[in-house]
């Protein structure tokens, strides 16, 4: 093998095998996602390529604030939920899904729509149509991890496998 050849296949091999960890779980991020620097308030955010013919931002964000901090499940399920608009300007509808994964509980939010972002005056876009929200609340020893895949919708229908394979990924660390 030319080294070449052999520093690319380490860099795959630890892509691939790198975890990421918050509040007591790891998780590893799917293939094709690429990590960005640190931002405050996050634990980890991946950049994700629109599929063809999509245009606007595509990313899985991982917040964790701390013991106790972020509010409780229903409150952040209900932030999501608002944050997706139907045609009617009303919440879109969205579908709540609950599961345990390695002894994980695990809150899963999905609705598309007009995605308003968190709002407030940090938020300096505007509402973008055609959008769509997967969102995961994971339930750790040392408080939640949040999930929250957003963009174009044809996008994100193309890496929900990704996200799922994300989710399925979450452990607690040892």
């Amino acid at each position: 093998m030319r080294p070449a050849s052999l520093a690319a296949l380490l860099l795959f091999v630890s892509a691939s095998l790198f975890a990421e960890s918050a509040a007591g779980l790891r998780w590893t991020a799917p293939q094709g996602w690429k990590p960005e620097g640190e931002r405050p308030m996050r634990a980890a955010t991946y950049s994700i390529v629109p599929v063809a013919g999509d245009t606007g931002v595509a990313e899985c964000v991982v917040n964790f604030f701390g013991p106790g901090q972020g509010g409780g499940i229903e409150a952040n399920v209900e932030r999501w939920r608002n944050q997706v608009l139907g045609t009617d300007g009303k919440p879109a509808a969205a579908k709540v899904d609950k599961k345990t994964v390695r002894g994980v509980a695990i809150t899963m939010v999905d609705a598309s729509g007009t995605y308003t972002g968190m709002g407030g005056p940090m938020m300096a876009g505007k509402p973008v149509p055609g959008y769509r929200l997967i969102g995961a609340i994971a339930e750790g020893p040392g408080g939640n991890v949040f999930f929250k895949l957003t963009g174009p919708a044809k996008t994100i229908a193309a890496q929900q496998k990704s996200f799922e394979q994300l989710l399925m990924s979450i452990a607690p660390e040892k």
